[in-house]
C-alpha cells in the first residue's frame, strides 16, 4: 500500500525515539504501549501491533484514517488505535497520543485512588487534576470512548485497571506528560511509605492558580463555580455523564476543604496573602521552571 504522506522519515524516527524512551523507563512490558501522530486531515501514523517499543524501526510504522482503516504499511496497526483517534477527533489541535502503563501512575489506576491535588507546585501549574476514566475492555470504541468526557479539560487521563494515555501537540509533549505523572505518583507511593503527605494551604494553592493563569495555562479551576480547589471535582460532570463513581481518597488523608477558585477566599487565606503582595512573581515562575526542566532532564 502506497501512500504519499506515509514517506515521512521525521515523523517515523520520533515515534520510534518515543517507543525507546517508554521502553527504557519501564512505561511499556514486551509489546505494551502505541504511540500515534497526525500527518494529515485523515491520515495519522502509528505504531504497530505486537511489537516491543523499545525496538522499532521505521518500516515498522502504519498508517490509518481517523476510522481506523489502515492505509499503508507492511505491519498490522495497534488494536488499540481507536483510542487515539478517538482523542484526535474531539481535540483538532491535537497531534500526538502516547499511550502505555506506567508502574506508579498505574498503580493508582488499578487502586482507582484519586490523584492528591495541592501538594506539588509543578503538578498545579504544568499539569492539574489528573481524571480516572471509567474502565472498558480495550479494542474496541466502547473503550475509546471512556476519555471523551474529560478531553476539553485534560491532556493526561489515567485508564482505570490499565495504564494511561497523553497527548500533545509533539511527540516529546506528549510523553513528557506521561513521565512528569508518573513521577508524580512515585513521588506520593513513597510519602505515603514515609506517613503521609501535607497538603498546600488555601492561600499557596490559590496562589498557584494566580500562577498558572498568568502563564496562559487553563484549568477547570477557572471556569467552574462549584470545583473544591482540592478536591477532586473538577471532572465531577464527567463522571456523572458515564455513570461512573468519582476516584476517592483512600490511601491518603482526603484533601482539605476550600472555597472555589471562582469564590471568594476564606478570611484566613484573604489576610496571608495581604501579607505576601510583594513577593516577585517572576522569580517563582523562574524556580517552578527550572526545577521542571531539571527533572525533565534527569539532574
Amino acid at each position: 500500500m502506497y501512500h504519499p504522506l506515509f514517506n515521512n522519515p521525521e515523523i517515523k524516527e520520533w515515534i520510534c525515539e518515543i517507543g525507546r524512551r517508554v521502553y527504557a523507563k519501564g512505561f511499556a512490558a514486551a509489546n505494551d504501549g502505541n504511540i500515534s501522530y497526525r500527518v494529515g486531515e485523515n491520515e495519522v501514523l502509528c505504531s504497530p501491533t505486537m511489537i516491543c517499543k523499545g525496538f522499532m524501526k521505521h518500516e515498522d510504522i502504519c498508517m490509518v484514517d481517523l476510522d481506523g482503516k489502515q492505509l499503508a504499511g507492511t505491519k498490522k496497526r495497534t488494536s488499540e488505535i481507536l483510542l487515539h483517534l478517538t482523542i484526535m477527533k474531539h481535540r483538532p489541535d491535537i497531534k500526538a497520543v502516547v499511550h502505555c502503563h506506567p508502574p506508579h501512575a498505574t498503580a493508582f489506576a488499578v487502586s482507582r485512588e484519586a490523584v492528591p491535588q495541592c501538594v506539588l507546585p509543578e503538578i498545579e501549574v504544568f499539569m492539574g487534576e489528573v481524571p480516572l476514566a471509567p474502565y472498558e475492555t480495550p479494542g474496541a470504541q466502547g473503550f475509546a470512548d471512556t476519555v471523551v468526557p474529560f478531553l476539553k479539560s485534560s491532556n493526561t487521563i489515567i485508564l482505570t485497571n490499565h495504564g494511561t494515555v497523553t497527548f500533545g501537540k509533539t511527540l516529546e509533549e506528549a510523553y513528557w506528560k506521561t513521565e512528569i505523572l508518573d513521577a508524580y505518583c512515585r513521588i506520593l507511593i513513597l510519602s505515603k511509605q514515609l506517613g503521609g503527605i501535607t497538603y498546600l494551604n488555601e492561600q499557596k494553592s490559590r496562589e498557584l492558580l494566580d500562577l498558572k493563569k498568568r502563564l496562559g495555562f487553563d484549568d477547570p479551576r477557572f471556569h467552574l463555580e462549584d470545583c473544591d480547589l482540592c478536591g477532586n471535582t473538577a471532572f465531577q460532570e464527567g463522571y456523572s455523564s458515564v455513570n461512573a463513581p468519582m476516584p476517592q481518597a483512600v490511601a491518603f488523608d482526603p484533601p482539605p476543604k476550600f472555597p472555589a477558585y471562582l469564590k471568594s477566599p476564606s478570611s484566613a487565606a484573604s489576610h496571608a496573602s495581604e501579607s505576601s503582595k510583594n513577593a516577585d512573581p517572576e522569580e517563582l515562575v523562574r524556580a517552578i521552571t527550572n526545577e521542571v526542566l531539571a527533572a525533565l532532564r534527569g539532574k
